[in-house]
């Protein structure tokens, strides 16, 4: 072989094997390429069907093995489950331990779903503090009884946290597929629909959705609606029920009632409409209104020479604790230059022990304006009494059950006097609520109960109503 044709075949083998070595690396890079892409979109995927904080499925994936689990339970002629399960004190614990312990409270909470679970079952997370449930192949009732039952009792266990405690508990709505509803939408929404009304009925339990919780449900839904209109056309009204010295018998001042003028259902008893605002939050507006018209009630009365000592108001658990409540005070007193000595605020043993150190606080900012403080419905909430101590309260007020059975030898009549001497020995006004008979009148009279309210003497009236009352029992 010649030289030439040596060196021409060696150049030809190098650049074969440079085209090759080329080649290789291009195979291997495209390789990588794909794998790198691959992850990326199985990564994409996982992100787009699970929640970020507790990896449990979303409402996506959720979605789609509703269907799926709909379709097969068609097929097999079977049932199946939907739990809709919602945590009782997250926002406690959320706002006093801070929103990172939350979230490690959330992601046990998911732990626990999961070692409850049947690997065919789902959990999954809507946001929040929401979380759903798919059992799929279930039997009858009694075994979903059973689980929500035991679901119950795991998330109320203690969490751990960092150092810190948490206690919380869990409302759980439960669905049935196909009695309850035959798409993935609907049995969702009856499973929600049930919780609600197992919050409203008491927590850390668990609720069958029942056709009748629907129509409450869209009862809730329609007065919702009309406080949101009653509110902005003044479809309200305060009335006044008389409180009497019971030594004097003389009127020593009133508490304001609020009514509603609904134009489709009629006159609206609070206690018909009072809880829906507190949920939806309209308490807060409407308590402010109460506040004004209260303040500018009491100018009017005493611009027309009628000098009212004392009108109470009620105060809700969502008005005490927003901070607009006290600037909201502050201005309806300024602007109707009422004296703060003559509103008492009336506020139930629950809402000021729900956070003491607080409630404290608020109730000592509230006595530097002059405003009176009274608990309402005394005797029905906490067993400690060292709030009394605590808190600078002006006024107890006996709840009317007591009142509605008392006598001489009841245990009703023992816990009215007992409230009656204690308020005497803390310097405190006691009055009663829900006076009716003269026998009930003169029992607190020889127990010398400071003040009475109720039927015996006079029902809530209206503004112009209860002028005239009050003219005509000849008071200033």
């Amino acid at each position: 072989m010649s030289p030439l044709l040596q060196q021409a075949l060696l150049r030809q083998s190098w650049q074969l094997r440079q085209a090759n070595h080329h080649l290789v690396a291009a195979i291997l890079a495209a390789q990588l390429t794909t794998d790198v892409v691959r992850k990326a979109r199985d990564q994409m995927a996982y992100m787009l069907h699970h929640d970020p904080l507790t990896h449990l499925p979303n409402r996506i994936l959720l979605m789609e093995r509703l269907v799926q689990a709909i379709a097969m339970a068609r097929r097999q002629n079977s049932c199946m489950a939907v739990l809709f399960i919602d945590l009782d004190r997250f926002k406690v614990i959320n706002d006093s331990l801070g929103h990172g312990m939350g979230d490690l409270l959330l992601q046990a909470v998911a732990q626990r779903l999961q070692a409850q679970l049947r690997t065919s079952d789902t959990a999954s997370r809507q946001g929040g503090d929401e979380f759903i449930i798919l059992l799929s192949e279930i039997s009858n009732e009694r075994g979903v009884a059973e689980l929500a039952e035991k679901l119950c009792h795991s998330i109320a266990q203690p969490y751990h946290l960092n150092g810190a405690i948490a206690h919380i508990g869990c409302t759980i709505g439960i669905s049935l597929f196909p009695a309850d509803g035959d798409d993935p939408e609907l049995l969702i929404r009856n499973a929600d629909v049930a919780m609600y009304h197992g919050k409203q009925r008491g927590r850390n339990r668990w609720y069958f959705y029942r056709t009748e919780m629907n129509l409450r449900a869209v009862e809730r839904q329609r007065t919702e609606a009309d406080l949101h209109r009653a509110l902005r056309l003044g479809e309200f009204e305060l009335y006044y029920q008389p409180r009497v010295d019971l030594a004097s018998l003389r009127i020593a001042g009133a508490e304001a009632l609020l009514r509603w003028h609904c134009p489709t259902r009629g006159m609206m008893a609070p206690e018909r409409f009072i809880p829906v605002a507190e949920e939806c939050g309209l308490i807060v507006p409407i308590g402010q209104w109460v506040l004004r018209q209260v303040c500018f009630q009491l100018a009017r009365w005493q611009q027309e020479g009628l000098q009212l000592p004392t009108l109470s108001i009620n105060i809700s658990t969502l008005e005490f604790r927003t901070e607009s409540f006290t600037p909201a005070l502050r201005m309806a007193l300024a602007d109707s230059g009422v004296d703060a000595g003559r509103i008492e605020l009336e506020i139930t043993e629950g809402v000021l022990m729900n956070d003491a150190r607080a409630s404290g606080t608020l109730l000592n900012e509230l006595k530097t304006i002059g405003v009176k403080i009274a608990i309402d419905d005394f005797g029905t909430g906490y067993s400690s009494l060292s709030y009394l101590h605590r808190f600078p309260i002006d006024v107890l007020k006996i709840d009317q059950s007591f009142i509605r059975d008392i006598d001489q030898a009841s245990d009703s009549g023992a816990i009215v006097n007992a409230v009656i001497a204690m308020g005497h020995s803390l310097g405190q006004r006691v009055v009663a609520e829900g006076i009716e008979q003269p026998y009930q009148l003169a029992f607190l009279r020889q127990q010398q109960c400071h003040e009475g309210q109720g039927f015996l003497f006079s029902k809530p009236l209206n503004a112009i109503e209860f002028a005239r009352y009050y003219r005509a029992e000849g008071q200033p």
